[in-house]
């Protein structure tokens, strides 16, 4: 069984953990070492069962946790090249754990294969992966102004794909924020939006995605129920219209009502859905604590 949890997903802070079998990846170390081993310790695991972290770019949402980890671990640091370069000059003592992860190459990491390819953000090296299990597969898209066409090529076929949403366009247009943030948010090398995501969550869809999991919302600028109602217009449109996730608790395979964190269940979209809906299931990760568990199960029409 491979399965993913969200231990934070947003702008103070990005971990997501995978487990395949015995096989278990850190993906980002952007909260404390203490949450990090708070999280696990729910899942009912400790530090010492990590078998590697994989770092998507040196922005400090994603790195933030990453120092005291490698005092109270010995596990290796898999990052780009570029990444590796930045992170070894902010980080003492991660020379001897660093390992070069190669773009758009696969790589094996115990029952995994793991596949970097690059993103578009204001951080040298950035990249996001593809995970191929013998369960299916998964994607982390996260921290890029643009779908890249290397994400657009290696990631449909995927049965799960965590995806940022991070803003509502107008609510960013006409907040607090300054205009120079405002821009490097819009720009080409800032994050999706809610509209990106939309429209990416479309092509995944089509190519046989069953679950996606809408990542690093913007508190100031974005709410759970507006990205899930983005996406779920744009997959009602497509004749994908998702179907309502069920809750299942971090660790379990069972559980209630999954909720978009404004207490609702969903939009009128996928509320007014057919329970036979051929789109994917959807829901929004935590931003501060550990999410259910998101089982990948093989479902897709397509594979690369």
């Amino acid at each position: 069984m491979t399965t993913v949890h969200t231990l934070a997903s947003g702008s103070s802070g990005n971990a997501l953990l995978l487990s395949c079998g015995d096989t278990r990846l850190l993906v980002d170390a952007g909260i404390s070492c203490r949450r990090i081993t708070a999280g696990l310790r729910e899942l009912g695991l400790a530090l010492e069962d990590l078998d590697a972290v994989l770092i998507t770019h040196t922005h400090t949402d994603h790195i933030a946790g990453l120092q005291t980890l490698l005092k109270h671990t010995a596990f290796p640091i898999f990052a780009t090249a570029r990444t590796g370069r930045g992170l070894a000059c902010r980080l003492a003592g991660i020379e001897d754990r660093l390992l070069d992860l190669p773009l758009c190459r696969p790589i094996s990491l115990g029952r995994c294969t793991v596949t970097a390819f690059p993103t578009s953000h204001d951080a040298p090296g950035a990249c996001g992966f593809r995970f191929d299990t013998e369960d299916g597969g998964m994607g982390v898209l996260t921290d890029t102004g643009y779908v890249t066409d290397e994400a657009a090529d290696i990631l449909p076929g995927v049965d799960l794909a965590v995806l940022e949403a991070n803003h509502d366009i107008e609510t960013l247009r006409s907040g607090p924020y300054p205009y120079y943030l405002k821009q490097r948010i819009l720009g080409a090398e800032g994050h999706l939006s809610n509209e990106d995501a939309a429209r990416f969550a479309v092509t995944l869809a089509r190519a046989g995605a069953s679950e996606l999991v809408l990542a690093h919302l913007s508190k100031e600028n974005n709410t759970p129920a507006m990205a899930r109602n983005a996406v779920e217009i744009a997959l009602a449109a497509a004749g994908l219209a998702p179907a309502l996730a069920p809750h299942i608790p971090a660790g379990s395979a069972e559980g209630g009502t999954s909720e978009t964190g404004d207490g609702s269940t969903g939009s009128a979209a996928a509320r007014d859905s057919k329970a036979s809906s051929v789109g994917p299931r959807l829901s929004v990760a935590p931003r501060d604590g550990l999410s259910e568990a998101h089982m990948i199960s093989r479902r897709a029409l397509c594979r690369k």
